[in-house]
Parts: structure tokens; C-alpha cells; sequence
């Protein structure tokens, strides 16, 4: 590299400077310094056809720029000229100087990244070039899955960057279907947390998404009121004929002489910056990507970055690992010492009940072949149900918590939910090893979300709990979907004793149900002349739950009456 000095009519932004395409930088801070002492660090070039371009110092050339335009006469510039073609080099001088400086938002960081990547730098070259995590630059990376036009809007802040974040989550499909309601005038496109629970939330799997026969289903299949979208009711049901359509799939491809065909674990993302495209002919395979939704994508012509190095360690005649010709033990003789180790090993385990702990919590979350835990899927039996409880303040809080907490897991905080069993071996000795550097209460508060996702809903645990604990509904307030679901006007009149008076009650005993709705809502909201009753809860939400009529047939009350006495205090 050489120091040279250039006019500043010679002097152009190069596109590898992460702040070509971004939002416009604030340059403000540096202008009293550059117009009292001019230039103290020189700026990063290297030869464009007749000129140079500005590698590195972005915001220092614009604030001579902006000076010039005062009219301030600017000497030539002191520039360091680096060698020509070194893209990637430039890219990481300017990264490097900038990460250093003013903040770049998620759209600089890709666009940078995301060319190093193209230059043939591999992610764990960028994160140590750059000092930062190598899930943080796939996070980056993962913008390249967004449509243009998304990117587009991030770009004229239509959305911000909890919002890029999370499409990057999304499929192709969902990132249609959001960017639809988007252009809906009528409709309000969710962003933020509410986006993330837009798109991970809830298990409505609609019948577009179906590789087999829809006739094939014998469930129950569920269409709004326009009749122009349909939700399979039994997702299980779903699963089960979507996973025997998807080996059919896969076998198609096998039979066109892929040489590999790999159906991806559900819910794993496909992310071309940890592939390269390969022909069928040069050993390229075929990825069939599965949603939560549902939905299936197929990326014909890839291999990953390892076997692609590896195959061109094979082509130029490097060695090629083989397997032995012969095992060096037996099928029996392998169970013989299984069997007396683990006998050493469980004895030995009694002894250390914090690793066992551990070693619990990590079968949980990953599964095995003897382990099999599910997150409750909170089914809501109707769309508007789903919404509700979307909003309720306890499900928004607890979504912060699990996010902190899995992340303290050691879990990418994209995730979803902490439990998520594929009875990986590797997936639970990795989640063991990260646990046993956690102190115990760390384990025990991670513990305690993996008991949380997997307490199921309505059930004799779930009413145990909260009566142990002491769970309030407090910040529940009833809403639309409550009031639309309640019929019963035996219950209604008996709403309108509690939260009124016994004589209102008797007084509108007679009144239709919207009547009775009406009166409830102006004593929970004061209106139309009503003392306010806002704190008021049904008994279906106090712990332990009750009910208005005798004859509940509620589930919860019925539950926590069958175990109520194993909780009694003792005399």
C-alpha cells in the first residue's frame, strides 16, 4: 500500500464501503474537528479507471464533501492506496473501521457480510475478522431469505429492525401473506413481537400447503367465512399424511438419480449462505425444507460448504478416509461393554443428583430414543381465540422470558420454544456440556420454562401448579372474544348479581343476552351512569376455579377437585 495525497474531485464512495447503499450516515460530529484541523487519519483507496475509490473513512470524505460544498477550498487528501482487486480485503477494511464507529443498522451488516461471504470468506473468517458472534453474522446473513420488497421497506423505514428480524423467520409464502396485509387499506400488518407471534404462533395448517390428496384426510377441515381459505382441525392428522407425502418426494427425486436427497427437520430453515450451488451431475443434492406451517420448499443443486470442500479435497487427489474392512468388535461383544458401562455409570450417577439435573433438563429440550416430551400446542378451537390470548399480558411477558431464557440455554433466540425433541445424541451431550457451566439456579430457571412449555392445558398438573404457586389472573380484563362466547344466560344473570347487584339481576332477567352483555360492560367500563366494577374477575379465572351453576361440566373445576385433597394442609 502506498500513501498518496489526491484531490477530492478524484474521490468516490466505493461500493464495497458498507455505507454505499445504506441510510443516510450522520457525518454531523466530525465536521467542527475536519473543518478546524482538517484530515488526521488518511482515508483507504484504491485505482477506479481515471479516479479512486473510498474503501474506508465514508464519513470523513462526506464531511469534506458537505465542507466543499460551503465553500471551504480543501486541499488534496492523504490516502493509503491498496492493491487492486482485494474485494474482500476492502470489505473487511471498512467493516472493521465502521463496526469500531457509528453503528450500522441490519440491512448494512448483511449487504457487507454478505459480500465477504461472495468473495469466498467463510462465516467463522467473518466473525473473527470482526470480533463478533458466528450466529450474529448468520443472522445477518438470513436477510438474504427476504423478498426485495421488504428489504425495500426496511430500507425507507416502512418497518424497523425488530420487524426485519423476525421476517427473516418467515417463508416465502408467510413473507407473501404479510406483505399482502401490508397493501390491505382494510387490515393492519402486525410488526414487532406481534409479528413473531403471527408467524410462529398457533398451529392453523391450511389445506394449500397439502401434498396429498385432500380426500385422503379424515378429519374435519375448517373455512372461513368466505369460503376462500380452509385449516386442516387435526394437525396431527395433517402431519402424519404430509410426512408419508414427503418420503414419496424424496423418493421421487432418488429415483431421478440424485445422488443425495435430504428432507430437513421440520421447522429448519434453509439458508443458502451455508451451501454452494452444485449440478446434479457434480453430486449436487436436493434439500426439502418443511415449515411449522406446514409448507414445503424444495432447493434442488446444492451441497454444504464442508462436503463441498471436502469433495474437492477428493478431486485433486487428496486422501480419502475409508472405513475399516472389518469392526473391530462384535455386535454382542459392542453390548457387552454398553451394559457393564452403564451399569458403573447410572450407580455412579446417584451420587451427583446437579448433573443429573442437568442431564434431565437436556432430554427435555432434545429427546432421545427413550425420551419424548412435546410442548403443549395450545390449540385454540377458533381464530379469535388464538388472538385473545395472544394479547393477554401474561402471554407477552412470559414470550420476554423465553426469549431471555433460552438464549441463557445457549439457544439461538429466534427459536420459538425451548423443547423441541428430535432425539439428536449430539443436540443432548451439547446442551449437557452448556448446562454444566450454568450455576444451579441459571439450571433451575431454564428448568423451569421447559416445565412451563410442556404443563398441559387444562389438565390436573396445570391446576396443581397454579394452586401451588399461586398464579393470579390479575391483569386479565374480559374482551370481544369473551363476551362473544359466553350464551348461557343462567350465567349471565348470575354476572350481573356479582358484578351488580342480585336486584339488576333480577330486574333484567328477562332481557335478551345482548341486553344482559350490554349492562355487564357499562359496570366494568363505568358507562352510561354505572359505578365501576374494574377489577372484576369470573370464576372460571380465580384460583382454584369455580363455577355459577352446579352442574359445571368445566374441566379445570372438575380437575382440581379430583387432586384438591393431595394438597390439603396436613392436621
Amino acid at each position: 500500500m502506498n500513501i498518496i495525497n489526491i484531490p477530492i474531485t478524484e474521490l468516490a464512495i466505493a461500493k464495497t464501503n458498507v455505507r454505499y447503499s445504506t441510510k443516510k450516515s450522520d457525518y454531523s460530529d466530525l465536521v467542527p474537528s475536519v473543518r478546524e484541523k482538517g484530515i488526521l487519519q488518511s482515508l483507504l483507496v484504491r485505482k477506479n479507471g481515471q479516479g479512486y475509490e473510498v474503501v474506508a473513512g465514508g464519513r470523513r470524505f462526506m464531511t469534506l464533501k458537505f465542507l466543499e460544498s460551503e465553500g471551504q477550498e480543501l486541499e488534496t487528501i492523504p490516502c493509503i492506496v491498496m492493491k487492486k482487486g482485494d474485494d474482500a480485503a476492502a470489505i473487511e477494511a471498512s467493516l472493521i473501521e465502521n463496526v469500531a464507529r457509528l453503528p450500522m443498522d441490519e440491512m448494512a451488516q448483511y449487504e457487507a457480510f454478505n459480500r465477504l461471504i461472495k468473495e469466498g470468506r467463510s462465516i467463522e473468517d467473518v466473525a473473527n475478522v470482526f470480533g463478533v458472534t458466528e450466529i450474529m453474522v448468520k443472522r445477518r446473513l438470513a436477510i438474504a431469505n427476504l423478498l426485495p420488497k421488504i428489504r425495500q421497506l426496511y430500507t425507507n423505514d416502512k418497518i424497523d429492525g425488530e420487524s426485519l428480524r423476525a421476517l427473516t423467520l418467515a417463508s416465502k409464502q408467510q413473507q407473501k401473506d404479510w406483505l399482502a396485509l401490508c397493501d390491505d387499506e382494510e387490515q393492519r400488518a402486525p410488526t414487532g413481537q406481534a409479528l413473531k407471534r403471527w408467524l410462529l404462533g398457533g398451529e392453523n395448517i391450511a389445506t394449500n400447503v397439502a401434498l396429498f390428496d385432500l380426500s385422503d384426510y379424515k378429519g374435519e377441515i375448517i373455512a372461513d367465512l368466505f369460503g376462500e381459505e380452509q385449516y386442516f382441525s387435526n394437525p396431527d392428522s395433517f402431519w402424519a399424511l404430509q410426512s408419508t407425502a414427503l418420503e414419496n418426494l424424496k423418493q421421487s427425486f432418488v429415483d431421478d438419480h440424485w445422488a443425495k436427497v435430504e428432507v430437513m427437520e421440520r421447522g429448519k430453515r434453509f439458508h443458502e449462505w451455508e451451501y454452494e450451488a452444485r449440478p446434479k451431475k457434480k453430486s449436487g443434492a436436493v434439500f426439502i425444507a418443511v415449515s411449522e406451517r406446514g409448507e414445503v420448499e424444495v432447493h434442488k443443486g446444492f451441497l454444504s460448504r464442508a462436503e463441498a470442500r471436502k469433495r474437492e479435497k477428493q478431486e485433486q487427489g487428496g486422501p480419502v478416509t475409508t472405513k475399516p474392512a472389518k469392526a473391530e468388535l462384535t455386535a454382542p461383544m459392542q453390548n457387552y461393554v454398553e451394559l457393564h458401562r452403564l451399569a458403573a455409570i447410572r450407580l455412579e450417577l446417584l451420587n451427583h443428583p446437579t448433573v443429573a439435573m442437568r442431564l434431565v433438563l437436556a432430554h427435555i429440550i432434545a429427546g432421545s430414543n427413550l425420551w419424548l416430551v412435546k410442548p403443549e400446542p395450545q390449540r385454540p378451537a377458533k381464530p379469535e381465540i388464538g388472538a385473545s390470548v395472544a394479547a393477554n399480558p401474561a402471554t407477552l411477558a412470559f414470550e420476554e422470558r423465553r426469549k431471555e431464557l433460552i438464549t441463557l440455554a445457549g439457544l439461538d433466540d429466534t427459536r420459538s420454544e425451548l423443547v423441541r425433541p428430535n432425539s439428536d445424541g449430539y443436540a443432548v451431550s451439547s446442551l449437557f456440556a452448556h448446562f454444566l457451566k450454568l450455576r444451579d439456579d441459571d439450571v433451575l430457571r431454564v428448568l423451569a420454562l421447559a416445565m412451563a412449555e410442556t404443563l398441559a392445558l387444562g389438565s390436573e398438573a396445570s391446576e396443581s401448579a397454579a394452586m401451588t404457586t399461586r398464579a393470579k389472573l390479575n391483569d386479565w380484563r374480559p374482551d370481544q372474544t369473551f363476551f362473544d362466547l359466553l350464551g348461557n344466560k343462567q350465567v349471565l344473570t348470575a354476572i350481573l348479581s356479582e358484578i351488580a347487584s342480585p336486584a339488576v339481576a333480577e330486574g333484567n332477567k328477562a332481557e335478551p343476552s345482548k341486553v344482559q352483555k350490554a349492562i355487564i360492560r357499562d359496570y366494568l367500563t363505568g358507562s352510561n351512569g354505572r359505578p365501576q366494577n374494574a377489577d372484576w374477575l369470573p370464576p372460571y379465572f380465580q384460583f382454584p376455579a369455580n363455577a355459577y351453576t352446579h352442574d359445571s361440566g368445566i374441566g379445570v373445576v372438575e380437575n382440581w377437585k379430583t387432586v384438591a385433597n393431595l394438597f390439603a394442609p396436613a392436621n
